[in-house]
């Protein structure tokens, strides 16, 4: 390479090497706006969901145990009722379902208390996740019965995904319904047909028309309680209301 040349070439070598220092910068601004812009998403659905499920109204209506769109245990002339709106991705709802299940369960079979578990489809922005469970659900109490139902409604809440996902998918939750006790054959074809869309949308409907606007909603004697700062606390004093 002649000396004549060589001041050129430097140049250029610059001129590349400046080039990239200035993609490789504009590569990381647009990662930092792009990390900030998916922050202020994720602040903002969960803030969305705070509110859905914490905000509950206490203008909810009450109707007696035993609506169509609910599984119901415990003896009907208990001298307590209690009825949970709920949502199978709400994860209040799955705190409340493990802090008080056991206890319910118990409380029930000693004839203290009617309770009803009515889900519905709360947190329908997040995905169908909520109508796919729920519709499952109402497959199960169909076609299996109320005992199988509440096996599997416990394991939808201890299989309970993040409401960010992954999501279970139909398969998964005809799994879910076999390991509960439902026959294969009755529940596969109608979950993985979603066909209990149509239930799912009359139980939401119904919850709306109650006042109920969040979940968990719970009842107690046909009162919203709320007597907890948090799902720990509101169950140990609503298991106190009933022993």
């Amino acid at each position: 390479m002649s000396k004549k040349n060589r001041p050129n070439d430097r140049a250029a070598r610059a001129a590349a090497a400046l080039e990239a220092q200035q993609r490789e910068e504009r590569r990381r601004r647009n990662l930092m706006v792009g990390g900030v812009v998916v922050v202020i998403v994720l602040i903002v659905l969960a803030g969305w969901l705070l509110t859905r499920t914490l905000d509950t109204s206490e203008d909810v209506a009450a109707p007696a145990a035993g609506s169509e769109f609910g599984l119901t245990i415990g003896p009907s002339d208990a001298p307590h009722e209690v009825i949970i709106y709920e949502d199978f991705l709400c994860p209040f709802c799955g705190e409340l379902e493990r802090a008080t299940s056991e206890d319910l369960d118990a409380l029930a079979a000693e004839g203290k208390v009617k309770v009803e578990y009515r889900p519905f489809n709360l947190l329908s922005a997040v995905g169908d996740y909520s109508e796919r469970s729920a519709g499952a659900f109402s497959i199960v109490l169909d076609k299996s019965g109320a005992d199988v139902a509440k096996e599997f409604h416990r394991l939808l809440f201890e299989n309970q995904p993040s409401e960010s996902g992954p999501f279970p998918s139909n398969a998964d939750l005809v799994d879910l319904a076999v390991e509960a006790g439902a026959d294969e054959a009755d529940v596969r074809a109608p979950i993985e047909a979603e066909e209990g869309a149509d239930w799912v949308a009359a139980a939401t409907q119904a919850a709306a028309d109650a006042g109920v606007n969040s979940t968990p909603t719970v009842l107690l004697d046909g009162e919203v309680f709320q007597q907890g700062r948090t799902m720990d606390d509101l169950a140990e004093n609503l298991i106190k209301q009933l022993q």
